[in-house]
């Protein structure tokens, strides 16, 4: 069940398979069916997930128990919350499965042992918190200044592989609008023949 994982950080962090190896003995892994949560706000956030199958969001809930999607974390991606996860705080977010998964647990004792096994594991994981950071920034940028089709058209090309994947009321929730709202700009994208699906 580490396949994906362990091609993952050889791709990224060059870890070999002796290395892989020592690290595979600090991994949990699990699958989990549709819907289970595996974060709930007020809770301590002490894993990483990657998602070796499956999908995975992150998502928070206002006043009026409406839920607005943070992220989506499709097949060898990684989902956290990192201010719970590493200033010990408690989580405003919920973390939960949109489909049947498989997903490995990663916790500080696994970096801990990753940054002593591996040279490249602590470049490859500064180099992500940065690339995490690139995300974040640019998504503010989107949901402030961006029309809801550059929103949406900016969606296709960052998760080209869930627009059959993921109902259109959570695609929505991700782009901050309305689904009647995501009607409209897919029927606009249509009539200039562009395929959304």
């Amino acid at each position: 069940m580490l396949e994906k994982f362990k091609t993952y950080l050889q791709k990224n962090a060059e870890v070999d398979d002796k290395q892989f190896e020592v690290l595979s003995k600090y991994l949990k892994t699990q699958k989990i069916k549709k819907h289970t949560i595996l974060l709930h706000p007020g809770e301590i956030c002490g894993h990483s997930f990657f998602v070796e199958k499956g999908l995975l969001r992150s998502y928070t809930m206002d006043d009026a128990g409406k839920e607005h999607v943070i992220q989506f974390a499709p097949e060898n991606c990684i989902v956290s919350d990192r201010s719970s996860a590493y200033f010990n705080q408690t989580s405003d977010f919920f973390i939960d499965a949109i489909e049947d998964s498989e997903i490995v647990y990663l916790d500080k004792t696994f970096m801990e042992k990753a940054y002593e096994v591996s040279a490249n594991y602590r470049v490859f994981t500064e180099r992500a918190l940065h690339n995490h950071i690139r995300h974040i920034q640019k998504r503010v940028s989107l949901l402030l200044c961006a029309t809801a089709e550059q929103r949406y058209m900016d969606f296709i090309k960052l998760y080209p592989d869930l627009m059959l994947r993921v109902p259109q009321w959570m695609i929505a929730s991700y782009l901050g609008i309305t689904p009647e709202s995501l009607s409209r700009v897919r029927n606009e994208l249509a009539k200039k023949h562009f395929k959304t699906s």
